[in-house]
């Protein structure tokens, strides 16, 4: 019994076929695929690198930068209470040098330059042309001009105001005197342009006016500050009349006899110091 069981529940199996699976085959990669993706990733690494050096280089020089804003900021409050207490000391405001070089030093700036260069201007306009006009005794015979030149010897003081807002006081900074003859053959207000020219640009910060020579009526000047001048600087214009011939027409009256073959006279003289 047990037995037939056995090959009944035998017969009942029917055999299965056994399948074997093929895994399919993967297409093989482009290499132009392969190059691309390959460029692409050295041209990310590349650019993170670039981004990164180029970073730390701004930082490095923003880091410069600030380091030079506050050096500069260090310095410019060290001038500023320096010029203080120069302005405030009775023995360097009574000594020449300090004078000499607190000028130069202020020059510098727009605003003080400028107000310095207005007032001596100003004095020169006032005072300068005055001694420069002829008076009525100068003015010889009437009808007849003076053909003599006018000896101008003038000096006039420059001021500033100094110290705190509240605690200003006007001291003379220099002194200026003006030494010319004044010639009959330019017009006053001429000689004046050219005086102010002269001052001018002496008083200018410019370094690269080494071969400028100040000329007044056509004559050489000399500018310098005078030795001699304490504790105030004295900043003289004197002009040269070395070596100068300096020729005008004269006029001649209508009654006077007029000589053959000369149909006009010049007259050169020559003034020396």
């Amino acid at each position: 019994m047990p037995t037939s069981m056995y090959l009944a529940q035998s017969s009942g199996l029917k055999p299965k076929k056994a399948s074997q699976e093929v895994p399919a085959s993967n297409p093989p990669i482009p290499p132009l695929l392969v190059l691309t993706s390959g460029g692409l990733a050295f041209a990310v690494i590349a650019l993170i690198v670039y981004s990164k050096l180029q970073k730390d280089k701004l930082e490095k020089k923003l880091k410069f930068e600030q380091f030079r804003a506050r050096e500069l900021e260090k310095k410019f409050k060290l001038a500023l209470e320096t010029i203080r207490k120069m302005e405030t000391n009775p023995d360097l405001v009574n000594s020449r040098d300090f004078n000499l070089d607190y000028l130069r030093m202020r020059m510098s700036e727009e605003v003080f330059h400028f107000a310095i260069l207005n007032q001596v201007k100003i004095q020169i306009k006032e005072k300068v042309t005055q001694a420069l006009r002829p008076n009525q005794a100068q003015l010889g015979s009437v009808g007849i001009a003076n053909s003599a030149g006018r000896q101008v010897d003038e000096i006039f003081d420059v001021e500033y105001e100094t110290g705190s807002p509240g605690n200003s006081a006007k001291r003379v900074l220099f002194r200026i005197q003006v030494r010319l003859m004044k010639l009959p053959t330019q017009a006053t207000s001429a000689t004046i342009s050219q005086i102010i020219d002269c001052i001018e640009t002496y008083l200018s910060p410019i370094e690269d006016e080494d071969s400028w020579q100040p000329t007044i009526q056509g004559r050489i000047a000399t500018m310098h500050w005078d030795q001699k001048a304490k504790p105030t600087p004295l900043l003289v214009l004197e002009q040269s009349n070395e070596g100068v011939n300096v020729t005008f027409r004269t006029s001649r009256q209508p009654n006077a006899p007029t000589p053959p073959n000369q149909p006009g006279m010049k007259k050169s003289s020559s003034a020396r110091q």
